[in-house]
Parts: structure tokens; sequence; C-alpha cells
């Protein structure tokens, strides 16, 4: 088997980090609203699209023999952590961490996709991150459909979570 390029093991891990989670983040939201909470069936909807990409992004993992982030154990933590507790504060606010999210994966996506267009190269993993990327660009419509910017402190909360966000994604591309 050929060497993948440390460029691509980078986003195929961060990818799949990601993904692993956001199913951590519905996982913990749906614990704390339960089956019949507010958006809930809008949650668990998306939440199995999320597992469906984690799990096409565990068998390239698995296919091109990249190693997953060491700091899967903690993401998981923090990603039910930070689920549960935007649904503590209120649905809205589990819709702004939905929404928050999604544009930082979505503007993340698509520096991947230029780059990966850009080089011409592994045009399997660009129709990947292009479809979820839609996909994730679905989310975030939804959530702030469903009320995300009336969540306390909509714009706090929702850079919190970014910032977050994007240092969970540059964190996971190295360790």
């Amino acid at each position: 088997m050929t060497q993948l390029p440390d460029h691509l093991a980078r986003m195929i891990r961060v990818d799949q980090a990601g993904e692993f989670g956001a199913t951590r983040i519905y996982a913990g939201q749906l614990a704390v609203m339960g089956d019949r909470g507010p958006h809930s069936a809008e949650i668990a909807g998306m939440a199995e699209q999320e597992a469906g990409h984690r799990a096409k992004f565990d068998a390239l993992m698995a296919r091109r023999g990249v190693r997953p982030t060491a700091l899967q154990p903690f993401w998981d933590r923090a990603g039910f952590a930070l689920g549960a507790a935007t649904a503590l504060i209120g649905p809205e606010a589990a819709m702004a961490c939905t929404a928050a999210i999604e544009t930082e994966i979505d503007e993340h996506y698509s520096r991947q996709l230029d780059q990966l267009h850009e080089s011409g190269e592994d045009p399997e993993l660009a129709a990947m991150i292009e479809e979820f990327r839609d996909d994730e660009r679905e989310h975030r419509d939804a959530a702030l459909a469903a009320g995300a910017e009336r969540a306390p402190a909509y714009p706090l909360l929702s850079g919190l979570i970014r910032l977050g966000c994007r240092a969970a994604i540059r964190i996971s591309e190295r360790v």
C-alpha cells in the first residue's frame, strides 16, 4: 500500500474527529431533551446523518491506514458535555450550538475542497467532503430556522462555540 501524503491523512483524521464529535454533541442534547422535546426529532435526524458521515470516514481511515486522533476520548466527553449544556440552557441554545458548529464546518470543508480541487488530488475524498458539507449547510440552515438566534446571549454563545470548534479542528489535525 502506498503511503498517504501527510496533508491528506490530516484531512481525513480531522474530518472523522469532527463527525465523531457531532454525534456526541447530538447524543448530549438528546440525553437532556429526550425524544419529546422541541426539535428532538430534527436533532435525531441530524445525529443519524452525522453517524453515517462518521461511518464513511471510519471506513476510509481503515482502508487508507490513517490513525484517529489521540484525543478521541476527550472529544467524546467534550462533545457530549457541550450538547448537554446547550440543551440544558434551552431548545434555542441547542440549535445555536448546531448553527455555530455547522458554520465552522462549512468553512473548514470549503477550504479543504478548494485545496483538493486546486491540486486535483483525491477525487474520492473531495466527493465525500462536498456531500457532507452540503448536509452540514442543511443542518445549519435548519438550526437557524428553528430559532438558534433566539438563544440567550446568542452572539456570545455562538462565538464561543465557533472558537472552540476552530481550536478542535487545529488540534485534531495534528494530535
